[in-house]
C-alpha cells in the first residue's frame, strides 16, 4: 500500500533529516496522488523533506511545455502497446517512464535552500554525475538543456514543479530501461540527440537495488542530508 510517511511530529520541520520512501513498481496515477498528498503536508510543515524512489509501468508524461506532435504513436497504438499518457504540471516536454528506470520524486522545501530553483536542478544533476563516476562514466551537463548526458545521449531526464516553494516531480534515471520505447516519442522534444542507459553503456544488466542505494548515498552527500527509510501506510 502507498501512503503517507508516519510522523509523530506535526511541528514545522527545518532540519536536514530527509525521509525515504522506496516503493518498487507503482502505477503513475497512484504515485502522482502520493506526491500531491506529501506536497501538501510538506507545505504545512507536517513532514520532513522526502525522497520518493520507484519505477513505473510503461507510461508517457507530457510536461507544461509539451507538444502533442512529439508523441509518435496514435491513441489506438498507445492503447495496443499498453501505454498510458498523462498531462502534468512539471516543466519540460514529453518523456517515457518504464521498468528498469529509477524515478525520483523529491518533496523538498526550497525556502530552506535559498529559494533557488536553478541550484536545485543543478544538485539533482550532480547526484547522477557523481554516481556515474563510480562506473567510470563521465556524465555531463549540456548548455541550455536539463538533465545528465553521456556525450550526446541523455541518461537522466529532469522535470520539476515548484509550488509554494515546495518541489514535486524530479528525475528519471535510465538503468535497465527498454530504450526501444523511447522510439514512441521525440524524447524531451529534442530530435537531434539520443537516449542511453547505464546497462547499454556497460554492456550488462545492473542490480536496481544496488544502484538505488548509490542514488540515496549521493543524494545525501549533495543535499547535505541524513536520509532515513520510513514506513508508510
Amino acid at each position: 500500500m502507498i501512503g503517507t510517511p508516519q510522523t509523530n511530529n506535526e511541528k514545522k520541520t527545518t532540519n536536514s533529516n530527509y525521509s525515504l520512501l522506496s516503493l518498487g513498481l507503482v502505477d503513475y496515477s497512484r504515485a502522482l496522488q502520493l506526491q500531491e498528498k506529501l506536497h501538501q503536508k510538506r507545505v504545512a510543515g507536517e513532514i520532513s523533506n522526502t525522497l520518493i524512489l520507484l519505477e513505473h509501468p510503461p507510461v508517457l508524461t507530457l510536461g507544461s511545455s509539451g507538444k502533442c506532435e512529439n508523441v509518435l504513436l496514435s491513441g489506438e497504438e498507445l492503447i495496443r502497446a499498453g501505454i498510458s499518457i498523462y498531462k502534468i504540471g512539471r516543466g519540460g516536454d514529453i518523456t517515457y517512464h518504464g521498468p528498469g528506470q529509477l524515478v525520483g520524486y523529491p518533496i523538498i522545501d526550497l525556502r530552506e535552500r535559498g529559494r533557488d530553483i536553478s541550484r536545485y536542478v543543478w544538485e539533482i544533476e550532480e547526484v547522477i554525475i557523481r554516481l556515474l563516476l563510480e562506473y567510470d562514466i563521465k556524465g555531463v551537463r549540456l548548455q541550455g538543456l536539463r538533465g545528465v548526458w553521456v556525450q550526446n545521449e541523455k541518461i537522466c531526464a529532469i522535470g520539476v514543479q515548484v509550488r509554494k516553494w515546495v518541489t514535486m516531480h524530479g528525475f528519471a534515471f535510465n538503468i535497465n530501461t527498454n530504450l526501444a520505447h523511447f522510439g514512441y516519442i521525440v524524447p524531451c522534444g529534442i530530435a537531434n540527440k539520443g537516449v542511453t542507459s547505464l546497462s547499454q553503456i556497460l554492456g550488462y544488466e545492473l542490480d536496481m537495488g544496488e544502484v538505488r542505494e548509490k542514488v540515496v548515498y549521493h543524494f545525501g552527500k549533495v543535499f547535505g542530508a541524513t536520509i532515513e527509510m520510513v514506513e508508510y501506510r
